[in-house]
Formats: structure tokens, sequence, C-alpha cells
């Protein structure tokens, strides 16, 4: 299986990355990807940037280098209420929401009904693209309530390359959420989640473990470009 897309990127405007967006787009055109997602940090994660960056990216051309380049935003869950760090007029105005929980934006100490509660809750947010990241063992939640709920309302399951390079203890969470998702047909994207332009488009520890899985390409949104494009279609995002 060959990817089209890297669909959670960050910038230097998130200040724990080392990129710009030019060379994470050039990157992404001498890798032949059709597709990006420039997905900064929201407002609550330390040294993120303010609502008017995101406000400002349309500033950057739909395509760049022959590439699409969707303007994004990884927003941070506040609470298991499924609140975002960023407001609904905001999230109108992007391309591409990536929701995600991070040990810093979140005081309240997790357990699995809250965060089954916060995802099931986010499952009904129509902003919401893709889940991330949610196979950490410290947000752990009922995988089997949530999988099927979010494949219903076209919410993607990220499987995050990070996981399998630097985060081993997500490792077994991360594939019993992919054998739960072949077994409830339910759509994801592979992702960098990549810091500096030098791991953008790398996710060959996830390919290989979707291999092994014999996992189906068609679930996998950023597979091909019919498929990407058919889900950007369902969501009404621009294919140009």
């Amino acid at each position: 299986m060959q990817l089209i897309a890297d669909l959670h990127t960050h910038s230097i405007a998130s200040t724990h990355a080392f990129a710009t967006i030019t060379e994470m787009v050039k990157e992404a055109s001498a890798l032949g990807l059709f597709a990006i997602a420039i997905t900064d940090h929201g407002r609550t994660m330390p040294g993120a940037p303010g609502a008017y960056y995101f406000e400002s990216l349309h500033a950057i051309p739909s395509t760049l280098y022959g590439v699409r380049v969707l303007k994004g935003i990884e927003a941070n869950i506040t609470d298991y209420n499924g609140t975002l760090d960023a407001d609904k007029r905001l999230l109108d105005s992007l391309d591409w929401v990536v929701a995600s929980m991070h040990t810093v934006t979140l005081s309240e100490k997790p357990t699995v009904e809250k965060c089954t509660q916060a995802y099931l809750r986010l499952a009904e947010n129509k902003n919401v693209n893709v889940i991330g990241h949610s196979g950490t063992p410290y947000y752990k939640y009922d995988y089997e309530a949530v999988i099927p709920v979010l494949a219903k309302n076209g919410v993607l399951i990220e499987i995050n390359d990070s996981s399998f390079r630097y985060k081993k203890d997500s490792m077994s969470n991360c594939c019993e959420i992919i054998k739960l998702c072949k077994k409830h047909n339910a759509r994801i994207c592979v992702n960098s989640d990549a810091h500096y332009f030098t791991s953008l488009g790398r996710m060959n520890h996830t390919l290989n473990v979707l291999e092994e899985l014999s996992f189906p390409p068609e679930l996998v949104v950023n597979s091909s470009i019919k498929n990407l494009t058919e889900y950007m279609s369902e969501k009404g995002i621009s294919i140009v």
C-alpha cells in the first residue's frame, strides 16, 4: 500500500516543530504526495499560535508546488464533554480538523469512561475530520463502543506512525484499534504527525502493521486519490 497524503503535520507555528509551511509542502511535492494537511496546535497547547494565525491561513494557495494544501488545526480536546479549544466559526473556516487529547491540555485525570464519553460527543461534531493518535494508553477508551459510532458519522480514526516510532506503549492499543476498524468497516487515515520535514510522509511502521493485519486499502482514506477525494466531497471540502 502507498499513501498519497499526510493529513497531520506541524509547522514552526506550533513552536515545538521546526520547519516552515513552505518547507513542509516542498517535501510533500518531492515525495509525490497529492495532499498535505497543515494542522498546527490549538491555543491551549503551550506555544501554540493564536486564532488569527488560523484565520489567516487563506493567504496560502490551495495548491502549492503541485500539492493540495489543506489548511487545518490539531484542536485540543479540553474536557470530557468533547469541547475543543477552537470555536465553531474558526473550525468552519478551515479545511481539516484533527481532534486530539494531550496531557498538557486536559487537567482532569482521565478514565476509560470519561474518554469514551468525550469521543462519543466528538462523533457528533460535524467539524471534526479525524480523531488523532487515540491509541495513547493514558487516554484509553472503549474502542468497541466508540469506533462504530465514529465510522457512522464519517469521522476518521488516525493511526499515527509516531505511535510506532516513539510511543511503544501505544503499539498494542493501535493494533487493537486497527482490528476493530477492520471489523466495523471504519475508515482510517495513516499520518506522520511530522514536526520536521524529514518525518513527513514516512509512515512505513504503520503500513507494515496494516499489511500484517490484512487491513483493506479501501478503508484507508489516504491510500488513493480516489478514496481521499471521495471523502473530501462527502465533507464539502474543495478538491482543488
